[in-house]
């Protein structure tokens, strides 16, 4: 259940994560995720998240201002 729009179907689907920090933008295609089909809100796994967080360290941590990936080729 969507918890935006109380929507009842969910459908798996694949989505791109933008994460702009700081001094850091972070682009990570094909992320695998759930999406609400009467309102389009996102989510995912803790699975899914976890890998995010590794892959977003991990483009800090090179020390990359622009950094795009794709999900399947880091997870």
């Amino acid at each position: 259940m969507c918890v935006f729009c109380r929507g009842t179907e969910l459908k798996d689907t694949f989505t791109t994560y933008v994460a702009a920090l700081d001094k850091f933008t972070i682009i990570i295609k094909n992320v695998p995720c759930q999406e609400c089909v009467q309102c389009g809100e996102r989510y995912f796994s803790d699975d899914v998240m976890q890998n995010i967080e590794a892959i977003v360290k991990k483009a800090i941590d090179v020390q990359s201002e622009f950094f795009v990936t794709e999900y399947s080729s880091v997870a």
